[in-house]
């Protein structure tokens, strides 16, 4: 069964073209209207809103992430928030948001409850400053800091390139058509454009992100038979 993949500008609410100050905003106030707080009653709802729209910002929010996504319709690995110091920066905005409303945030444990095991930190120790006016406190462990706490990127795999070979008609060739490629569970369509040569060449730029998880492009071989 094909698990269909999701539609991250649907969730978030905006265009296909939008910018990334609207995809931004957009996170931003569909945070504040799915905080459990704003919420009674629905709070288990809420939390799973509050889950769809983080997974979405962290794709779209991640410009790797997003051309990766426009391109291919998914991502390897999704990650979270707070691996990319773009989305982690407008999360700690919206802890802003909430501490300036001043909503709560005890549900955060629970939303990121995986990310957070064994690293003895909580969401319970953000604050609201005095005056109304908005501060984030963090409280790590001694001698850690919020950027080990988070985790900043890993150096990144050297790139490298692994070959293919598709075979099609004469037929085929001459009209260009579309092809399915599996790699490690993972499927890739491949566009063959019309009137093809044998031993003609189709690279999918980076495309080893989304089935080996590094970088890396799939180079085909189009042989016509």
């Amino acid at each position: 069964m094909t698990t269909k993949a999701k539609d991250y500008y649907k969730i978030l609410g905006v265009p296909r073209n939008a910018s990334e100050q609207d995809i931004k905003k957009a996170y931003r106030k569909l945070a504040m209207q799915y905080h459990p707080d704003r919420n009674p009653g629905k709070e288990d709802w809420a939390n799973e809103k509050f889950k769809e729209i983080n997974e979405a910002y962290g794709v779209l929010g991640d410009p790797e992430k997003k051309s990766q996504y426009d391109r291919f319709g998914t991502v390897g690995d999704i990650g979270d928030i707070f691996r990319s110091r773009t989305t982690q920066s407008t999360f700690e905005d919206v802890m802003r948001d909430f501490g300036g409303a001043g909503l709560g945030f005890d549900f955060l444990d629970g939303i990121f409850g995986d990310f957070l095991q064994g690293r003895n930190f909580t969401f319970r120790t953000f604050r609201a400053g005095p005056r109304g006016q908005a501060r984030v406190e963090f409280n790590v462990p001694e001698g850690a800091s919020i950027e080990e706490i988070f985790g900043r990127p890993q150096p990144r795999p050297r790139s490298q390139s692994i070959n293919y070979e598709i075979t099609v008609t004469k037929e085929q060739a001459k009209k260009g058509l579309e092809k399915d490629l599996k790699r490690k569970g993972k499927k890739l369509r491949v566009k063959i454009p019309a009137g093809i040569k044998s031993g003609g060449k189709v690279r999918l730029r980076n495309a080893r992100i989304i089935t080996d998880g590094q970088p890396g492009d799939i180079l085909i071989t189009v042989k016509v038979k």
